[in-house]
């Protein structure tokens, strides 16, 4: 099976050389670039591995990194996120905690076993020493992946090194591309960090934008004198080190990264709606679908549906029909809603409530639109407040006007204060990258 789109209306898919790795012991094609994830879902692989207690079926979801659902084995690497590791010929990739594969996993009947839940604390709980073997039992099976098996022994510790500025930014999506641009246009020394493999973030799954804005948008700030560093993961705000540091994790060791002001633009996760079986392969974040076509060329479904209200669902359901995939449009005007999903172990259905009753329908493939939840953690860390707010999709961090929260020296912008979307994040992150830089140059 070959899912990828080779001619599109509107869009040139750059592709890097073909190459082949190989997952539970068969052979797919890949290209180079392509993360794992991507490279197999395109090659007609449903199933990555299966879930810790019930060996439910697990897959990409949200194709960013956060939710964990790709965890795979990967050249002798326990859990590696198959979502942001980028293929390599001859790579070898394996499910984990299922026998004899993922996509047949024997132990899978665990979940048919109990439907209800399972709580091991209180099974065999009648004869003390049966209750020692089967604790000792579930010891064994907990935990995910087995110990890694790289050649050679440990290596070295990597290098430390230290990096000062102005400005730095965390997270280069739209806000944080738009205050790097204008922090740096003040003359600002300005670094602008992402865990990703390029800058762009949210713009990269939208329909609308994608890699060609991004790419403009990235170009303006290094342009303005903007420092971008892609891979650079921000670990954890360190307040006893000399007088407080950003501790960031590189391909080439640890940062240790001061600066006169901080700008958080760590945009929102992917979210899930509550409907019955939504852990199933073929549930995906509405973004992540986007990521598919619109960054990867890979279509996501032979029939998708696109469930949510609002301008993205809107846009993506244009772009899926583009492509001509034949769709199915769930609670635009917030009438119907999923309760159920259907399949074993991918997505086959979907159970919809309506004002005129429930529904099945056909589909292999969803598309969820939910708020994304502002990703706070950071800020938070770092001193700034949060409130909880439904509408703005969680705990959004708090600021004025120009983007300043509650702690000293530190602003945040875009998605991390509550969902905004990619041109209002990019006005907020502009008035927060000009507010910081002039703070951190003295300047009225």
């Amino acid at each position: 099976m070959d899912r990828r789109i080779y001619e599109h209306p509107l869009r040139t898919f750059r592709r890097g050389a073909p190459l082949t790795v190989e997952f539970d012991g068969e052979r797919y094609r890949a290209f180079a670039g392509e993360p794992a994830a991507v490279a197999l879902f395109a090659s007609g692989v449903d199933v990555l591995s299966r879930s810790i207690k019930y060996h439910r079926p697990r897959a990409l979801f949200c194709l960013s990194g956060h939710c964990g659902a790709c965890l795979v084995r990967i050249d002798g690497m326990p859990n590696e996120r198959a979502c942001r590791t980028p293929c390599s010929d001859g790579q070898v990739l394996k499910g984990q905690n299922a026998f004899p594969a993922s996509e047949f996993d024997l132990l899978s009947a665990v979940d048919w076993l109990y439907p209800r839940g399972l709580d091991h604390h209180t099974m065999m709980t009648g004869s003390r020493t049966v209750n020692a073997v089967m604790q000792k039992v579930v010891r064994q099976l907990s935990g995910l992946g087995h110990l890694p098996t790289p050649a050679g022994g440990p290596g070295a510790l990597p290098e430390v090194t230290g990096r000062d500025v102005d400005v730095v930014i965390i997270g280069a999506g739209p806000a944080g591309l738009a205050a790097a641009r204008a922090a740096a246009a003040t003359g600002a020394r300005t670094l602008c960090l992402d865990e990703q493999d390029r800058a762009g973030g949210s713009l990269l799954a939208d329909p609308r934008h994608g890699e060609a804005d991004a790419d403009a948008r990235a170009l303006r700030a290094t342009d303005a004198g903007a420092e971008l560093v892609s891979h650079a993961t921000a670990l954890a705000w360190c307040p006893e080190d000399d007088g407080g540091l950003l501790a960031v994790a590189t391909p080439g060791g640890l940062w240790r990264v001061t600066a006169r002001r901080y700008v958080y633009a760590t945009g929102g996760y992917e979210t899930n709606a509550l409907f019955e079986n939504n852990d199933r392969p073929g549930v995906f974040a509405a973004r992540a679908v986007g990521r598919l076509v619109v960054r990867w060329g890979v279509r996501p479904g032979a029939r998708v549906a696109v469930v949510g209200a609002g301008a993205y669902p809107d846009a993506l359901a244009v772009e899926l029909a583009a492509c001509g995939i034949p769709l199915l449009r769930v609670g635009r005007d917030g009438s119907e809603r999923v309760v159920a999903a259907h399949g074993s172990p991918v997505l086959t259905a979907l159970d919809i409530d309506s004002p005129r009753g429930r529904r099945r329908e056909p589909c292999d493939a969803v598309a969820v639109w939910e708020l994304p939840s502002p990703a706070s953690e950071a800020p938070r860390q770092h001193g700034a407040s949060v409130t909880l707010v439904e509408q703005k999709g969680g705990f959004a961090v708090d600021i004025d006007d120009d983007g300043r929260t509650t702690a000293p020296s530190v602003f945040a912008c875009g998605d991390v204060t509550g969902y905004l979307g990619p041109d209002a994040a990019a006005r907020a992150g502009e008035r927060a990258g000009n507010a910081a830089a002039h703070e951190a140059l003295g300047r009225p």
